[in-house]
Parts: C-alpha cells; sequence; structure tokens
C-alpha cells in the first residue's frame, strides 16, 4: 500500500528519500502573523536552529489513543531539537512503522522565541469489519474461520494478509489440495474506515499418489515397509478407509514411523538417502524412496554402572535382555520405564527412589555386535508429604481420597500412582482421559502428589421404547443417579437437582406397556459402609405384574383392544434383595467377594406361565448368592487393557432332604418352595492389538441344577438364549436368565432333549445350561466424555441345552457381524449389531441369515 506522507518541516527532503511520500510545506495556519514560520526558515538545512517542543498533540484518531501514538513518536515536551533534523524526522517514521497508521501529516507553530508546538494528523489503518471466503462450502468456510482467528476490529495489515493467504493454503494442503490457489482483496470503506477482506480460494483437485517406488529393500518385507505409511498409501481401486491422497505432513510422519521399524527390527542405521516427489501430467504425484538398511545389530554385554542398591545380575532379570537379542532402542525404552511394574524404573520408584535416572550409552560397536552400559543414578528416597486435589468441583474430597492409593508419609511409588489413575477412572465420575497426575519434588527430599480431574456427568435418564415379545410394544422409564448423596438429603441447598458428590447409587426405574405389563425398581447402593473400607452395601425391591387378556376359545380376542376387557389370567412378582460386598488382598486387591440374600414372590393367577400346567399358586424362592470377582479393567467405558471375572454360587435350601419319595403332591404345592443351585462363569479380556484396536474375548456359561436326581429341575432361573439379549423384558425376566447370541432371533436358541424339534413352549422354558463365546475388535471413533463412540466387528457362538444328557460343549451356535456404540453419560450405553447366523435351528431357522439387534445398557453376557 502507498502511503502519503506530508511533513510541515524542513526535514521533508531527507524523510522522501527513505518513504514515497508528497511533502507540502504548512507553516502555522490559523495563527498570528508574528508566530508563523517562513518556508525559507524551516528549509533553511545550512543554517538549522534548536527549538524547545512546548506542545505536542495527535487529531484524526477514532480508535487508537492519542497518548500512546504521541509516546511512540519519542518526543516528549520540553525536548530540545533541531528543525530541520533527524529526531522530528525519525518520529513520523516511527508512527509509520508501528503498521496502525495510513498517514501521517507533521504541522508545526511558532509558539515563541526559539520554541514551537508539534501537531500530527493521522489516518488509521482500516479495521476488518467481514470476512468472506468464496469457492469452497459453508463446512470448509466455518472450519477456516477458526484456523486463520481473523477477529473482526483487528487492524488490517499486509502481514495479516499473508498470514491468512498461508494458513488458507495449508488447511486444503493438508488434505491433499497440493494446487491450491489463494487470491485475498480488502475492499476498504472509508466512511466508516472498514474494510472487507475477500479470500477467493481455488483448491483444485486432490492429488493423489501413482506410484510408491522402494530402492535398497533386502532385509525387510515390501509389504510390511507400506503398511508402516498409514498415511501415504498408492491409489488403487477399492481403497476407501486409507485414501491415497498426498499430504506433505503426513508423508514426513510417515517417513518416520519407516525409520523407527527398521530401529525395532535391529537396523539401527537405517536412513532415507534419498525421495524425490514425481509430479505427473494426470494430477497425480509419485514417490521414489531410497533406503539405506544398514547393518543389523544384536546385544552382546549389558553392564550397570552406578548401581548399589541391587546387584546386576538382580537389574539384568528385570530389564530382561539376554546376550543375541536383536538391539530394539524402543523395547529397550520400555523395559527402562515404559511397563510400570515390570520395568526398571519400578524396581527403584516403587521402593521409593523417584529421582532414579538410567540412560543407556552404547558402549562399543564391534561388527554387528553392541555392549550397552545402563548409567545408573539412584538419588534418595522420596516420602510423600501432600495429597493434591484439583477439578473435582462435585465429587467430594473423601470419595477421591478413598481411591488414591499414595498417601501422605508413604513411600513414593510409581506403580501405585498408576492404580490410582485407574481407580479414579473406573469410578465413573471423572473424563479418564483427562486425570492428570503430577509428582512436586520439595527442597526437604519430600514430595507432594497433585492429582487433577474434570468431573463428567455421571448421572442417566433412559427413556426409550423397545418391542417386548409377547406384551408388544414396551416403554421404559428410568433414572440412575451415580454419584448421590443421602446424608444431604436434609439440606436443601445440596439439591441441585439432587443431593451429589458421595459415591452413592440410586436407581430407579418403571417400564409399561398399559394395563398389561409393569414394572417397578428402586435399588441403593453405598460402595463404602461406614467409610473406612470399601465394603459395599447394596439394596433393591422391584415389583413385576403381567395381565393376560387372551381367551383360548375366542382366538379374536389376542387382537381386541384392552380397554375395558377383563384379563383372564395374571402374574406378579415381587423380590427383594440384599447384599454385602468387600474388597479382598489375597491373592491380589482387584478380587472382591459379595453375598446376597434374596427373597422373590411368584404369583400365578389361571395363567400357565412355564407350559407345564402349573396355572394357579404362589412361589417362594429364597436365595443366598456368593460371587468372587476379579476386575482389572482400565476404562469402564472403552476399556484398552485389563480382565474381568466373576463366579457367582446361587443356592436355594434343599427342601427334598426333608421329603419322603412316597410323597405325591399336587403341581401347586411342587413349586410352593423353588428349590435349585445354580452356577454362572463370566470372563472378559482387554488387549491393545495396534494402535487404538482393542481385541475383547469373552467366556460365559451356566449351570442349573437340583440336589438330588429325584428332584426334577424346575422351571425357574433357566436359561434362555438368542438375539439381543433384551427379549426378557416382556413376560417373566425375573425368573430366567436371558443372555443374547447376536446372528438369531430372540430366545430362540435351543437343543431340546433327544434331539426333538424344540416347540414354542419347551424354548420359551428355557434350558439348563449354556455356553457362550464372543470375540470382538473394537476401534474409538470419539473417546470424547460427552458422546463415547466406538465401531466393531465380532465372532460368537454359543448354545442352550434343555438337559445334561445331550450337553456338548462344542455344538455351538455361530454368528459373524459388525456394530457400533455410543455412550452418552445421560443416558448410557446404546448399541445396534448387525449379525448373521450360520447355524440353522430345527422348526425355527432352517437357512443361514442375518438381522440386526438393538441394544440398550451395558450387556453382561
Amino acid at each position: 500500500m502507498k502511503h502519503r506522507i506530508t511533513y510541515i518541516l524542513a526535514t521533508v527532503c531527507l524523510l522522501t528519500a527513505l518513504t514515497p511520500a508528497l511533502a507540502q510545506v504548512r507553516v502555522g495556519a490559523g495563527r498570528p502573523a508574528e508566530t508563523q514560520f517562513s518556508a525559507d526558515e524551516l528549509t533553511n538545512y545550512a543554517s538549522p536552529k534548536e527549538y524547545e517542543i512546548t506542545g505536542l498533540s495527535v487529531t484524526g484518531t477514532r480508535y487508537l489513543d492519542p497518548n500512546s501514538l504521541v509516546s511512540l513518536a519519542g518526543l516528549k515536551v520540553g525536548d530540545k531539537t533541531r528543525i530541520p533534523g533527524e529526531a522530528v524526522g525519525s518520529s513520523v517514521r516511527k508512527l509509520m512503522d508501528s503498521g496502525l497508521l495510513d498517514n501521517v501529516e507533521l504541522f508545526a507553530t511558532h509558539t515563541g522565541e526559539g520554541k514551537v508546538s508539534l501537531m500530527f494528523r493521522v489516518q488509521e489503518r482500516p479495521r476488518l469489519y467481514r470476512v468472506s471466503f468464496m469457492g469452497i462450502k459453508k463446512g470448509e468456510q466455518d472450519q477456516l474461520k477458526d484456523k486463520t482467528k481473523l477477529n473482526l476490529g483487528k487492524i488490517v495489515t499486509n502481514t495479516i494478509v499473508k498470514n491468512t493467504q498461508m494458513a488458507v493454503r495449508k488447511y486444503f494442503v493438508d488434505k491433499g489440495y497440493l494446487n491450491t490457489k489463494v487470491k485475498i482483496t480488502t475492499v476498504p470503506d472509508s466512511a466508516r474506515n472498514n474494510a472487507t477482506m475477500r479470500v477467493l480460494v481455488d483448491k483444485g483437485q486432490k492429488v493423489k499418489i501413482a506410484k510408491i517406488n522402494f530402492e535398497g529393500l533386502d532385509e525387510a518385507e515390501e509389504s510390511a515397509v507400506r503398511m508402516k505409511m498409514k498415511g501415504t498409501k498408492e491409489k488403487r481401486f477399492g481403497r476407501i478407509f486409507t485414501p491415497s491422497k498426498f499430504v506433505p505432513k503426513k508423508y514426513e510422519e510417515d517417513k518416520q514411523k519407516l525409520i523407527a521399524y527398521y530401529n525395532k527390527l535391529g537396523y539401527r542405521d537405517a536412513a532415507i538417502e534419498r525421495d524425490t516427489l514425481i509430479h505427473n501430467p494426470d494430477n497425480t504425484v509419485s514417490l521414489d524412496i531410497v533406503l539405506n538398511e544398514g547393518k543389523k545389530y544384536y546385544y552382546r554385554n549389558v553392564d550397570f554402572s552406578g548401581n548399589y542398591l541391587y546387584t546386576a545380575a538382580q537389574l539384568r532379570s528385570v530389564l530382561g535382555i539376554q546376550k543375541g537379542d536383536v538391539y530394539n532402542p524402543e523395547d529397550l525404552e520400555k523395559r527402562l520405564n515404559g511397563n510400570p511394574g515390570q520395568d526398571l524404573s519400578s524396581q527403584y520408584m516403587d521402593d521409593g527412589y523417584l529421582y532414579y535416572n538410567a540412560t543407556p550409552v552404547e558402549k562399543m560397536i564391534d561388527g554387528d555386535s553392541i555392549d550397552l552400559e545402563i548409567r545408573i543414578y539412584e538419588g534418595k528416597q522420596a516420602t510423600i508429604n501432600r495429597i493434591i486435589l484439583n477439578g473435582n468441583t462435585k465429587t467430594s474430597d473423601h470419595v477421591v481420597m478413598r481411591s488414591i492409593r499414595t498417601l501422605p508419609g508413604q513411600k513414593f511409588n510409581k506403580s501405585l500412582l498408576i492404580r490410582t489413575q485407574r481407580e479414579l477412572s473406573t469410578l465413573g465420575y471423572f473424563d479418564p482421559e483427562k486425570i492428570g497426575i503430577q509428582p512436586v519434588p520439595q527442597s526437604d527430599g519430600t514430595v507432594d502428589v497433585e492429582y487433577t480431574v474434570e468431573e463428567k456427568p455421571s448421572d442417566q435418564i433412559e427413556l426409550s421404547g423397545g418391542w417386548g415379545g409377547y406384551v408388544g410394544f414396551v416403554g421404559t422409564l428410568g433414572l440412575t443417579f451415580n454419584n448421590f448423596s443421602a446424608r444431604n438429603i436434609p439440606h436443601l441447598s445440596a439439591w441441585k437437582p439432587l443431593p451429589a458428590g458421595d459415591g452413592q447409587r440410586v436407581q430407579v426405574r418403571f417400564q409399561a406397556n398399559g394395563r398389561q405389563y409393569q414394572v417397578y425398581s428402586l435399588s441403593f447402593t453405598e460402595p463404602w459402609l461406614g467409610g473406612r473400607k470399601p465394603n459395599a452395601l447394596s439394596v433393591s425391591a422391584s415389583h413385576t405384574v403381567y395381565r393376560s387378556f387372551y381367551d383360548p376359545n375366542n382366538p379374536a380376542s389376542l387382537y381386541q383392544p384392552l380397554q375395558g376387557q377383563k384379563p383372564t389370567g395374571s402374574y406378579s412378582n415381587t423380590a427383594f434383595t440384599v447384599g454385602l460386598g468387600r474388597q479382598l488382598k489375597v491373592p491380589d486387591d482387584y478380587f472382591s467377594l459379595t453375598h446376597s440374600l434374596s427373597y422373590q414372590r411368584y404369583d400365578l393367577n389361571n395363567l400357565d406361565l412355564f407350559y407345564i400346567g402349573y396355572k394357579n399358586g404362589i412361589s417362594n424362592n429364597f436365595t443366598f448368592n456368593t460371587t468372587i470377582a476379579r476386575n482389572s479393567i482400565d476404562n469402564p467405558q472403552f476399556p484398552r487393557s485389563g480382565s474381568s471375572f466373576s463366579l457367582s454360587g446361587s443356592f436355594t435350601p434343599p427342601y427334598s432332604a426333608f421329603k419322603t419319595e412316597k410323597e405325591n403332591v399336587s403341581i401347586e404345592n411342587r413349586f410352593k418352595f423353588v428349590e435349585y443351585h445354580k452356577w454362572m462363569f463370566d470372563a472378559s479380556w482387554f488387549q491393545t492389538v495396534i494402535g487404538k484396536l482393542v481385541l475383547n474375548t469373552r467366556a460365559h456359561m451356566g449351570f442349573l441344577g437340583s440336589y438330588n436326581k429325584r428332584t426334577e429341575i424346575g422351571p425357574f432361573e433357566r436359561f434362555v438364549l438368542g438375539g439381543s439379549g433384551l427379549a426378557g423384558q416382556g413376560q417373566f425376566a425375573l425368573a430366567q436368565d436371558i443372555i443374547g447370541l447376536r446372528g438369531y432371533d430372540d430366545r430362540s436358541v435351543y437343543t431340546a432333549d433327544y434331539n426333538q424339534v424344540p416347540s414354542a413352549a419347551a424354548r420359551s422354558q428355557g434350558g439348563v445350561v449354556y455356553n457362550k463365546f464372543v470375540a470382538e475388535l473394537r476401534y474409538p471413533v470419539s473417546l470424547n466424555p460427552s458422546a463415547t463412540i466406538f465401531a466393531l466387528v465380532f465372532a460368537e457362538a454359543g448354545n442352550n441345552w434343555a438337559s445334561y444328557k445331550q450337553y456338548s460343549p462344542f455344538d455351538l451356535k455361530r454368528s459373524l457381524g459388525f456394530g457400533a456404540r455410543i455412550f452418552m453419560p445421560a443416558f448410557g450405553l446404546i448399541g445396534i449389531d448387525y449379525g448373521y447366523g450360520f447355524d440353522t435351528i430345527p422348526g425355527i431357522k432352517n437357512q443361514p441369515s442375518g438381522q440386526f439387534h438393538f441394544t440398550i445398557g451395558q450387556q453382561i453376557r
């Protein structure tokens, strides 16, 4: 931009040589004649005169502070300066160099003998009023506004225009548009001193990679090398998930990954000697990459220095590197500092040596062998001084503190820090991705440990509808408060909207489809009964009502409206459960033991619920359950590592032990007191395969039995297999265990006794033993705590048998499929799957087929 600078001083000739300007001489306009300068006096270079500045002012400003501009000019009232002279001309240059002004004029007025008053008349640069992106989509415009950070009201300078141009082009180049052209024009509005910036973008076409040529590949497999370049792929048909566009940033990252891959294989000196980008006529590029693999190296001797607490043999055993192993710097770093509880740093830091440090040094390289020396600094033991909590704005301090394994007075322990991070994650109150742990060493040799957490919504509301089998559409309303506080119920100020912060769990749930079916349930859990130990108390109650309006003598009654009809039969179930669990210390503190007592009352009124002729009567079920479990999963929403095992046994009193064989009782009295013993085993493993890809494998088994041979296994607590695992909500979910098997219809997987074709009644009654095995590959789409989303593919197999004579653990119904899960704190886990079942089921499924399944909540089995 060409700037016009008018000087009213004798320095005009000097300044015009430095800045393009149009000089005008104005001497004290509007002043009395005796106070004005003459033009000859101002331009007399042969005889410059010294003047005292008696006044400084700035006019023409709209947004800028005049006093700040005066200060920026570098002149002060009382200064003595020569006119013409460099100081006066320099003041104008300083104002122009600030980048804030478009034009500066300097006026001088004589105020007495040897005195002068100076006035700067300025014109401010225009300010940004609007930014218009042209030639691109609306979504791209929105993203560019965030990238360029063009705040309205900012002064428009050449630097801002250039930076905006570079930022816009970089944005599209990173998306594969290498030929992007960006043209920016500013349209000023002199009346308001504003300017509109117009950004015209010509993206062109994406530049794809036609060919990647490698030279120097002798030892490594070319396919493996190409796989390591995840963001740089050749163009080929069918490539969807890894597009072949060329992105310079990803290409540079892939080159680093390629060298790291060679280093892992032992090629310590591997390097890319040359890489060439070739532009093809068809708007594609080709890459020529010349590799120098170098020599493959092996460990020869591993020595230690600086170690006094442990011998070299002990440290070598922990390190786990043997003579002849392939030299792998990445693996070495993990063995030194990467595996909590198993690496060399844990050997020291778990015993308080916070300041421990180990530096591997290549002591000698002889041919293909490397002698390694690990120089250790042990330092002093550190004791924990204070625990500092930050970020728990809702959860009470004592709830967080009881999960922390590092306490004041203890020695510093690295493994316990990692364990604490896992414990805080599993609480469900904090974002697992943002739990921070920072040891802060103190001058007295102690250490403060600072924990930083970020609260996330943990309460849930369930508002859903689904098909409930026999009863049709069922609506559900459920409220779960995962961080409830019972002690704050009397304090009205704590109701926001409910008292929270003490880690208790309250769940209220209601299901109904009108008069035919209703379920009411309420549960409360206190995870730390008494507040000192993790002894969990749980209390729950539920009531189920099912009414049948079907008249066997009038089949049309199945389709008639229920309003005004009287039920032909009914069923109700009332249940109460009290449980007490505690954390164990042996074999380790991931184990827990839980005992519970429950009572269920089944009331049948003219309804053959189990298809065995038992239509009327009351059944009582007193059960003692004991469960031993181990859970080391790192994250409840998207686990990446750890496992979960559970073995439970449920036992009713052995009523049959007090009966004689000659007793012949009615069916109503036979089931007056329910008798059985039941065993359930569930196991789940999580393992990171590569990157964010996680493998989850599960095994589930269930066995239902009687106490003696002369007592048959009753219809209660049997297993029903197939579908999504939600089909039990329709009729008698509290009397059976509902297990999903994707790819098959709900409640359909069943092997009848003696290879009979299973009838609908038999399938509804359920089996006495089942097996189920699952393998899932999971990949996270979003780990945002407000919406955790992951996709999955699965393979699973299972079956359900009517008797132990038919039980064959390898006779399984198989399926494959894919699906997705989304976890939102307010609604819980919601999922959809498509499963393809490969096996037939006599009388139900005559050929392989697939179907979709919808799930709500965390499926245990």
